[in-house]
């Protein structure tokens, strides 16, 4: 089938690679001029399978109304008069009930997991390289209550695949030495030894090199302007380049991977997608001559975010703001970063070679992602992967594209469905 696949994020790339390889004829349109120029540019670098809990959990609430009025918050709503982020906020609040997140937390772990083993599959089958590490993902606690809570919720994840093992302060240092800069804030940490790390913008731009060998196409530089129906199903696709000219696309089967825009296109056509934007933070910290850094992937609980170890360079990412379809830099949240890095790792890097990105994660109320057919036959979403898009990607794009060439997935997952 001829197969056009709108958004070239990582997500977006990912299914094209697995529909090229089932022998379809793909196309790949995006705005940017390059693959991966959004929300994969520059994230947390994680693929952090076997912590796939969504944020939407029963403890939630109370940290919202803890953090309410500081502008450097882990998670902050800047209410604003839009029905959207209204009707998200609601949904969420459902969603952080305990049966609810739940029910929610196995889903993600499920699709998690099997996305972890498709990136390894085609790893060994490509060779592709994007600065990854395979020394597992270590999360960090300063707070005795809230690591005592974790440990707790480590025994129970495992029923579900989920391996997390409990670390004291002294094996937290013995995996990153880098921690005995920090030793006496910490309480203790948790290891995903089976968790990985890398840069997301490499690998994006290689898989889509990968795809374009397997004959898939990429249409750079055309924005999607709207999705033509007829009946049942959609018939074409209306895009405008960067020049301002006009271009109609036809194809057998269509793939909204457009993140946190995928609502945009597809209210007009009375298919529901209640995905709305978690702006998310990054700062790149050349290391230079410093030798303080972490050499693997961290994940600072307390303040919800990532330290990554990409090369030279160390990415910090994290933090969720909800206040619409903007990627201003605010520099409040920006500086709350490295604020945070060098109370840590006083000798992490280059003080004045930071470089600052903000990006649109594209969450759902419950951060189960929204993949399957929707109404129209012809019509499929992969979208609404949060801040779990690299890990959840190749996982999605397989299943995708066996759900596209009529078979079944190999992942016990709720695929949407019309």
């Amino acid at each position: 089938m001829r197969v056009i696949v709108l958004g070239g994020g990582v997500v977006g790339v990912a299914a094209a690679w697995y529909l090229a390889s089932d022998g379809h004829e793909v196309t790949v349109v995006d705005r940017e001029k390059g693959v991966a120029r959004e929300t994969s540019f520059a994230n947390g670098g994680q693929i952090s399978a076997a912590h796939a809990e969504p944020w939407a959990n029963p403890d939630t609430p109370r940290q919202i109304l803890k953090w309410l009025g500081r502008a450097d918050a882990p998670l902050l709503f800047r209410l604003r008069a839009d029905w959207r982020q209204w009707r998200f906020g609601l949904a969420f609040l459902v969603e952080c009930l305990p049966s609810r997140w739940r029910r929610n937390t196995i889903q993600c772990l499920r699709l998690a997991l099997y996305s972890r083993d498709c990136l390894r599959e085609l790893r060994a089958q490509t060779a592709i390289r994007y600065d990854g590490l395979e020394r597992g993902i270590l999360e960090l606690h300063t707070d005795r209550a809230g690591f005592d809570r974790a440990a707790k919720a480590a025994e129970t994840m495992r029923a579900y695949g989920s391996i997390r093992d409990v670390k004291s302060v002294d094996d937290c240092v013995a995996i990153e030495p880098a921690l005995a800069q920090c030793r006496d804030r910490l309480v203790g940490g948790i290891h995903t030894a089976g968790d990985e790390s890398g840069d997301a913008y490499k690998f994006t731009v290689a898989l889509a090199q990968l795809a374009q060998a397997r004959g898939a196409t990429f249409r750079l530089g055309l924005t999607i302007d709207s999705i033509e129906t007829d009946g049942d199903a959609v018939s074409a696709v209306n895009a405008v380049d960067q020049d301002g000219r006009s271009e109609r696309i036809a194809a057998d089967a269509y793939v909204v991977a457009l993140g946190s825009y995928s609502p945009l296109l597809l209210s007009p056509l009375g298919v529901r997608c209640n995905v709305y934007p978690a702006k998310g933070y990054s700062a790149t910290i050349a290391l230079g001559d410093h030798r303080g850094a972490p050499s693997m992937s961290l994940t600072d609980v307390e303040w919800k975010i990532v330290l990554t170890r990409l090369g030279d360079r160390l990415r910090v990412a994290g933090t969720a703001e909800l206040s619409g379809w903007n990627t201003t830099l605010d520099a409040t949240r920006c500086e709350a970063l490295t604020r945070r890095t060098f109370e840590l790792f006083p000798d992490a890097g280059e003080r004045t070679d930071i470089r600052y990105w903000a990006g649109l994660r594209p969450a759902t109320p419950s951060n189960v992602p929204l993949i399957g057919r929707t109404r129209y036959r012809n019509l499929w979403l992969d979208t609404g992967h949060g801040t779990l898009g690299w890990t959840m990607a190749c996982g999605s794009g397989k299943a995708l594209a066996a759900l596209i060439g009529g078979r079944k997935p190999d992942v016990d997952f709720a695929f949407s469905a019309p």
